[in-house]
């Protein structure tokens, strides 16, 4: 039996897992910290515009089985808010474990508090990954899927400060790339304004420090759109990595989404002109702490690769997730994840790998966004099925649909229902 090594158990690590053990392989994934998921157990937003193709084109592909236990963990469906439409949105206290049960279920070895530190190669080859408490993870085949965010370093030299979130680096070691541990150079993305990174795009406040009636349309409808006074505007869209968050909309008013925690629209706001506004009087920050004066800082370390999701100069390295590129989004992680994945565990069988045809709404997103690295102009701006560019170019595209059966019949003829399921 093949080995498959996962470094980073985020939304794109789970799947990566999950594909992989499909194709039959043993899997081990290396989570850094004492959770999975990671910004997505703060995350919760699904299914919103071009993620609802994008999560029925992977079900009907066979690799949807993270999408569908999300469905069943969702505090509301169907939702509207300012330039979305359709949304689900998932409890973040049910889904991680949820999708821990899941994988051990399927037979994934989890290994936490395992931070990758060091690698051991032959050539082209990685054949070990090292942890920092000094143990040695063997594979066939390795997945780097750790992200882009932090450390520590970058939060204070390119945003303001660590914000103190749910990546936790402070108590678990800050994020290290397995593709620069390989000695592959990295891309860094940038700004509108040219400067490094961008800023993770919303807070979490608790949701029992708002206003009883704040709370109550929070559970009765799933979202709050409330109007700001034009003193206590503060716009931050142009930081954010959410892209398709910078809208008007976001600027003029507080958009909160129910989450759990009560999700602000915002990459912060600061605490004081928070609890200006009435209903906000008591309000606090969950993640992260520091969200009255910064948030986390993303986008600092993405590889090179394929549209096979193969990193180009290690003969055994795939990548998903924001490790793949500009994507933002828990959809685009679990998309870029199963196909990484499923990939991973062909390779080490000695089977040709995949690449999704650019028919599909998936595989024209990974062809398109390799293709805007490229460019200058591409490497500032960022890339999700909900909005922005990539969701602008699904509809030009005519690949943007709710229709179930019309997506199920677009895979058909490709011939491609069930390709990651069969083994």
């Amino acid at each position: 039996m093949s080995k498959v090594v996962i470094a980073g158990g985020g939304w794109a690590g789970c799947a990566a897992a999950y594909a992989a053990r499909l194709q039959g392989a043993s899997v081990i994934l290396l989570e850094r910290t004492d959770m999975l998921l990671g910004t997505g157990l703060v995350g919760g937003i699904m299914r919103n515009n071009g993620r609802y193709t994008a999560a029925e084109e992977m079900i009907a592909l066979g690799g949807g089985a993270l999408f569908e236990l999300v469905d069943g963990c969702c505090r509301h469906v169907n939702i509207d808010f300012p330039g979305h439409a359709h949304a689900s949105l998932y409890d973040i206290a049910k889904t991680p474990a949820t999708v821990e049960r899941y994988l051990a279920e399927q037979g994934v070895t989890i290994v936490k508090k395992a931070r990758v530190t060091a690698v051991q190669m032959e050539g082209r080859t990685l054949r070990a990954v090292e942890t920092a408490d000094g143990r040695t993870f063997a594979g066939d085949v390795f997945l780097d899927t750790t992200g882009t965010a932090g450390p520590m370093a970058n939060c204070t030299k390119y945003g303001n400060g660590c914000a103190m979130c749910i990546l936790r680096c402070p108590s678990f070691g800050g994020r290290v790339s397995l593709t620069g541990l390989c000695g592959v150079p990295e891309k860094m993305g940038r700004k509108a304004d040219g400067s490094i990174g961008a800023m993770s795009g919303s807070c979490k406040l608790y949701k029992e420090s708002l206003a009883p009636e704040i709370v109550g349309k929070l559970d009765r409808d799933g979202v709050a759109v409330i109007p700001l006074p034009p003193e206590l505007i503060e716009n931050h869209l142009s930081i954010k990595a959410c892209q398709q968050y910078a809208l008007k909309a976001f600027a003029e008013n507080v958009v909160l989404l129910d989450t759990g925690h009560a999700k602000l629209m915002t990459p912060y706001f600061t605490l004081d002109r928070l609890r200006r506004i009435p209903g906000f009087e008591n309000a606090r920050y969950e993640d992260p702490y520091a969200g009255g004066q910064g948030n986390s800082m993303r986008y600092f370390a993405l590889a090179p690769r394929d549209d096979t999701l193969r990193v180009e100069g290690v003969d055994n390295l795939f990548c998903a997730g924001e490790k793949a590129g500009l994507l933002v989004g828990h959809t685009e992680a679990i998309v870029t994840g199963v196909l990484a994945g499923y990939n991973a565990a062909r390779t080490a069988d000695g089977r040709d790998a995949l690449i999704l045809p650019r028919e599909t709404a998936v595989g024209d997103a990974i062809a398109f966004v390799r293709e805007q690295m490229e460019t200058e102009e591409g490497m500032g701006k960022k890339y999700t099925f909900s909005g922005s560019v990539l969701f602008e170019r699904m509809q030009a595209r005519g690949s943007y649909t709710t229709d179930r059966a019309q997506i199920a019949q677009r895979v058909s003829a490709l011939g491609l229902t069930g390709v990651f399921a069969a083994k």
